[in-house]
Order: structure tokens, then C-alpha cells, then sequence
């Protein structure tokens, strides 16, 4: 059966789990295949949600998403993610399955930054255009680059703030050595935790304003922190923006 159908995919799935616990493989094979074994379960989502819903449209037509939301409920927000909880299961790399002019708003944090750019982003953005009543908008935050390279180059003190916040009880801790370390962690958080989702790309307020604007929104700014809407633990080195259809 072809690669795509499920019962090829179980079987790389059993094969990739039989060479991880192999002791002999290689650090960087194993690497590779987490990868490659995280992907197999987004794609297993995803494809039972296109089985129900082949055309790529879903008949509800939420006023309010959030996408990659997680385990941060909001309140009158339709979630859609490619992992459970969610309200619906779906690779939002492979487009928003919602209809054309039919939401009011989206909200999304530390999303964009793990998806890839320029393909997935760029899809990304002008699905949300398309989906979009006219004069709809979407709230887009993300770790701000700027800020982390503000503070570079300079001294990195034990106590450092975005240390204390971001990364205290996370197991790269220790190796967060030099000021150079918490920038390469803002723009590639790639440490071997299984439960961590590497950052593939970096944004600050002019690259989130260039995005939205190449895709046909009309206007992009700033968004003041609402605390009923965003966590209000990701507010702390985070950039938000709001962008008009």
C-alpha cells in the first residue's frame, strides 16, 4: 500500500520505534527519527479529521479560533490544533479547513515560530486572510527576537530573568552558558526534550508587519496584552501584533 495509507504508516512507526530502542543507533539518528516519529502522529490526526471533512472545509463557522492553542482554553474560541485537546484535530500546515469570509477574529501564540518558514508561514497567514470577514482581524504573538538580541552582546548573570522565566526547569538549564545561548534558544530552541517543539523561525514587529502585509491585510499593529484572551505567562518577552483584513 502506498506510503500514505495508514497501515504503511504503522509500520515505519513500529520500524522507527524498534531503532530508538535500539541501544546501538546513533545520537543523531535517534534525533532524526523523533522528528520524523512526531510528525507520524500530527499526520495521523490530521488524516482522520480529512477523512471526515475531505473537501477541507468543516460546516461550523466559528466567530472566534484559536489556533495551536493546547491546553489554553479560551472562552468562545473554537481550538484548532494538531494535537489533542482541541475542538478540532488539524495540520494547520496544510491550510485552515474554514470557510472563505467567516470568522471574526483568531488568536494564536508561540505558534508561528514553530512552523516553517517561508512555506507553512506564508500558507499560514493568507489561509487566515481568506477566512476573514472583511474588517476581521488576527492576534498573532510570538518570542520577540528584538528583545533577545537587545541584550546581546553583553554578560550573562546566573539570575538572568529570561533564564528564571523561560527555561529554569527545563533540562537545558545547565548548558545555558553564555548571552549567545539564550539567543540561540530564542531562535532555535531545538535541546532533545520530547516535550519540546523546536522554533524554526525568528519574528520581530517588522517581519510580523511585512507577513501581514504581503498577504493582503490592511493594517498591522501592536496589540495590548488582554489577560482574558492571552496567557498571561507567555506576556513576559513576547511580541503581539494585531492585523485588519
Amino acid at each position: 500500500m502506498s506510503l500514505f495509507g495508514m497501515p504503511s504508516i504503522d509500520l515505519l512507526s513500529n520500524q522507527i520505534a524498534a531503532v530508538l530502542d535500539d541501544p546501538a543507533t546513533t545520537h543523531g539518528l535517534a534525533r532524526a527519527l523523533r522528528a520524523v516519529a512526531k510528525e507520524i502522529e500530527l499526520h495521523r490526526h490530521h488524516h482522520t479529521s480529512q477523512r471526515a471533512w475531505p473537501n477541507g472545509r468543516i460546516n461550523q463557522k466559528p466567530s472566534k479560533v484559536q489556533i495551536g492553542g493546547g491546553s489554553h482554553h479560551i472562552d468562545g474560541f473554537f481550538n484548532i490544533d494538531a494535537v489533542p485537546p482541541a475542538d478540532l484535530l488539524w495540520d494547520i500546515r496544510e491550510g485552515i479547513p474554514l470557510q472563505d469570509d467567516s470568522v471574526e477574529l483568531f488568536f494564536s501564540e508561540h505558534f508561528l515560530e514553530h512552523i516553517d518558514y517561508p512555506r507553512s508561514a506564508k500558507n499560514y497567514i493568507r489561509e487566515a486572510q481568506r477566512v476573514l470577514v472583511p474588517g476581521g482581524q488576527i492576534i498573532t504573538g510570538v518570542p520577540d527576537a528584538a528583545f533577545a538580541l537587545s541584550q546581546y552582546p553583553g554578560p550573562l548573570n546566573a539570575c538572568d530573568e529570561m533564564i528564571e522565566r523561560w527555561y529554569a526547569k527545563r533540562d537545558c538549564r545547565s548548558d545555558i552558558n553564555t548571552r549567545l545561548d539564550l539567543v540561540n534558544l530564542v531562535f532555535r530552541d531545538q535541546d532533545d526534550d520530547p516535550k519540546y517543539t523546536p522554533h524554526l523561525w525568528a519574528y520581530d514587529h517588522e517581519k510580523l508587519a511585512q507577513l501581514f502585509t504581503e498577504a493582503g491585510f490592511t493594517a498591522v499593529a501592536p496589540w495590548t496584552f488582554d489577560s482574558t484572551i492571552a496567557n498571561p505567562k507567555r506576556r513576559w518577552g513576547s511580541l503581539y501584533v494585531i492585523a485588519t483584513k
